[in-house]
């Protein structure tokens, strides 16, 4: 038998502030969402006085812009142009060292130092499906990543269930939000009513997620409070307008490779790597080994790239894919389409940032479903 259901609590935002300050009495780095140069971004906060209070976003293809809300609401918001992926694959990573030691050179591995233990306070639903898709890559295969591991084991989870959507959003047909069921250590939902401070809905995911809810004051929650809970998900749903049609998507993607819908796009592409570089499951990285003046200093490190540039595809003779077209595809079709046969999963969550923070607005579900139609058959 399993153990039996932990009951939801309900937790004014003293007893959130309480959970994170607990958290951070544990040893934990606290991550979550803080507004930071016109954007709410994802980084290192001190505790509750960090978050967005009364801040909602509004975004578009190619658009994205923060408004005042009428309320207190903490997650009164959706996801911004950080992913959670930056604490845990990180965009450079120092391979080792070599210096000279008179003919020949010594190797320094990286620094030994413990991994932080971080708390990510704040994850949606689509993150968090994310953060699943990149243990795949990282964790799932007969090579694992000795960085990523360190890092993913300490961290603790506390999911922000979804209660609003943002017209760049279509996790629902993707079937990763807005509401995640497993998971995550502790899940919230925001609970906004007219002229009251905003209440949470918690539930424990795990049992160190029950041990930390039992560390705080709250109560069980009732019958009419999980009732909002449940509306709000419902609404947040109702909200999405865009929609990826997965079924059949992979094949038909994978026979589109002579599709004008190609060329099309790519008109209007700048070849800017946004879509990689926002994408919560991107994972390409290049390799640069670096000198001193006098070389006898050498410095190998790991950095992000993306299918985008010029040079990611190069090889001996030049680059395979020349065209912003031939650029574009790889990044789609590896995205919807090839992930299934390397990781069992698609490469998309439904988060909407390559909508939002793509500088000409190209819509992947707009392609996707565009595509379908100049697909051809097997």
């Amino acid at each position: 038998m399993g153990d039996p259901p932990r009951p939801p609590v309900l937790l004014t935002t003293q007893d959130l502030a309480a959970l994170l300050a607990v958290l951070a009495a544990d040893g934990y780095t606290l991550i979550g969402p803080t507004v930071r140069d016109g954007a709410i971004v994802t980084d290192e906060i001190a505790g509750l006085s960090d978050l967005p209070r009364g801040v909602s976003d509004e975004q578009a293809p190619g658009r994205y812009h923060l408004s005042r809300r009428a309320d207190d609401a903490l997650f009164g918001h959706v996801v911004g142009p950080h992913s959670w992926k930056r604490f845990l694959h990180p965009p450079e990573l120092r391979l080792f060292g070599a210096s000279r030691d008179g003919k020949a050179f010594a190797i320094s591995p990286p620094d030994g130092a413990p991994p932080p233990r971080y708390a990510f306070v704040g994850v949606r639903p689509c993150d968090l499906a994310a953060i699943a898709r990149q243990d795949r890559v990282f964790l799932g295969g007969a090579f694992v990543d000795p960085t990523y591991r360190a890092l993913r084991d300490g961290v603790f989870v506390v999911t922000v269930q979804c209660g609003e959507a943002r017209a760049s959003c279509f996790c629902a047909s993707t079937g990763t939000g807005p509401r995640a069921d497993s998971g995550f250590d502790v899940a919230l939902t925001e609970l906004i009513a007219e002229a009251r401070a905003p209440e949470y809905l918690a539930e424990a995911g795990t049992d160190r997620g029950a041990t930390l809810l039992a560390k705080v004051a709250g109560r069980k929650a009732d019958p009419e409070e999980l009732g909002r809970a449940a509306a709000a998900s419902r609404r947040a749903e109702a909200q999405m307008t865009r929609r990826l049609e997965t079924d059949g998507l992979r094949e038909a993607l994978a026979a589109s490779g002579e599709s004008s819908r190609w060329k099309e796009t790519a008109k209007r592409c700048l070849s800017c790597a946004n879509c990689t570089m926002v994408c919560p499951t991107c994972f390409c990285t290049t390799v640069e080994d670096t000198t001193d003046l006098t070389g006898d200093h050498a410095e190998r490190w790991r950095r992000w790239d993306s299918c985008f540039t010029m040079d990611f595809s190069y090889i001996h003779g030049g680059s395979i894919r020349r065209s912003a077209a031939s650029r574009y595809r790889q990044w789609l079709t590896h995205k919807l389409s090839t992930w299934w046969d390397q990781f069992g999963a698609s490469g998309c969550v439904g988060c909407g940032r390559c909508i939002t923070w793509c500088p000409v607005g190209i819509d992947l579900t707009e392609e996707a479903a565009a595509l379908r139609k100049t697909a051809r058959p097997a």
